[in-house]
């Protein structure tokens, strides 16, 4: 620890617990004392600027003063209330205008307050609805090698079982259907193979739309969302997109379903809902679904609910986000980073060691052969004055769709920086230029 740390992290270090860290050995995590636009602050008086917006939330930016004000204006007010039986505007709002953004039939919204619970409760409705209508044996998941859900006990199950960050917890997971993601020919007769064989078991199937996020940024592409909703139709299964990452432009559209033309039974949706003000989360689920909950037997009732489910501070947070998207112009934002992504990241295809780069919306990938000590990778990007986190093997950008220009071509040129001295970074030898 150095000598200059606030006194609340030399304190509190004894007491937290990081995530994705060894605590053993994790370095002292850096103070932050102010945020704004795409900037960190740290306590040292040094800037960072956010190339990942805080784990894809911040999509306006950080402290935007629309949302702010409707937050404070909604703390006055009502910070908090319980939604069994009683009833606020801001969700209520919410709710109308999220169905409104979605396709026809899409219309019941089930509020939660982070991205993994979105997807349990939407794995939940599959099952029961299949329940309710006498449907026992139809209680497993297609999901896809490279995917990514959420870190609880359901959602472990339908992540990657090979990427390592769930392995420990093998042998108390619920078996589910891991199949290659249908890309080309050959992972389509695999995974068609798959399904047909699991076929009398299955309550859905479960997938990233366009770009696998935390499995490592991989894309996919319309043909493949297509396949996924003939098949569903075929074997009479549920089609759920989780777009808790892809949702909100950071495709490059509003939600990644409109560029795939294909309309899935249930959205999930997080991070950037509240534009990265407050936790607040979504499953937003087809008529067809919601009618088999409809009953004279109480037992068919979804029995989930949150405590904090649809937190009138989160819901007035996402409304005026939506606000935003409505009259500023993120998507010709995105566009514009699209762009500047593409021309910024492309000399980093001449490296040594790079195997990819790719582009889609406002996410920039670089992906590596290998990162050998990502806590030196993230050290370099912060002695660039950016704050990026490296994972797997690759490097991306996801920064605000408000970034400033100049801002980004900083990001875009730190990556540029770093990856040219990836060598030096893997023997710890990184220049501190």
């Amino acid at each position: 620890m150095d000598v200059t740390d606030p006194d609340w992290l030399t304190t509190g270090w004894n007491h937290v617990w990081l995530p994705y860290a060894q605590m053993r050995t994790a370095p002292l995590p850096m103070p932050v004392v102010r945020t704004s636009g795409s900037e960190i602050q740290l306590a040292d008086g040094r800037i960072l600027i956010d190339g990942i917006a805080s784990w894809w939330t911040a999509c306006h930016g950080y402290n935007h003063p629309h949302i702010r004000a409707a937050v404070a204006a909604q703390l006055e007010a009502m910070p908090h209330v319980m939604f069994g039986g009683l009833a606020h505007e801001p969700a209520y709002r919410l709710a109308a205008r999220l169905a409104g953004l979605l396709p026809d039939g899409l219309n019941r919204v089930f509020f939660t307050d982070s991205g993994s619970v979105a997807v349990e409760v939407a794995m939940k409705i599959a099952v029961q609805a299949r329940l309710n209508r006498g449907a026992r044996n139809r209680t497993k998941f297609v999901a896809f090698h490279g995917g990514y859900h959420g870190d609880t006990f359901a959602t472990m199950a339908i992540c990657d079982p090979e990427e390592g960050m769930h392995a420990l917890f093998a042998g108390m997971l619920a078996e589910q259907v891991i199949a290659p993601l249908p890309r080309d020919a050959a992972s389509r007769a695999a995974f068609d193979l798959i399904v047909e064989a699991h076929a009398g078991i299955l309550a859905g199937i479960i997938v990233e739309p366009l770009v696998q996020g935390a499995g490592g940024m991989v894309f996919n592409d319309a043909a493949t969302l297509r396949h996924l909703r003939a098949t569903a139709d075929h074997y009479g299964l549920t089609l759920i997109f989780d777009e808790i990452f892809t949702g909100f432009g950071r495709t490059g559209t509003m939600f990644a379903w409109q560029q795939a033309g294909v309309v899935p039974d249930i959205i999930t949706l997080s991070k950037a809902l509240t534009g990265g003000t407050s936790p607040l989360a979504a499953t937003i689920v087809a008529d067809a679904l919601f009618d088999a909950f409809l009953s004279d037997n109480p037992g068919h009732a979804l029995m989930h609910g949150p405590t904090f489910m649809a937190n009138p501070l989160g819901c007035a947070a996402a409304n005026a986000s939506l606000d935003l998207f409505e009259t500023e112009p993120r998507l010709a934002q995105a566009a514009a980073i699209e762009a500047a992504l593409r021309t910024g990241l492309a000399p980093c295809r001449a490296l040594p060691g790079v195997v990819d780069v790719r582009v889609m919306g406002a996410i920039g990938v670089v992906q590596l052969e290998r990162i050998d000590d990502p806590a030196a990778l993230r050290a370099a990007f912060i002695r660039q004055g950016v704050w990026v986190r490296p994972f797997r093997d690759i490097i991306y950008l996801t920064p605000a769709l408000t970034i400033e220009p100049g801002r980004l071509s900083d990001l875009c040129q730190a990556v540029v920086n770093v990856v040219n001295s990836t060598t030096a970074i893997k023997t710890g030898t990184a220049p501190n230029s």
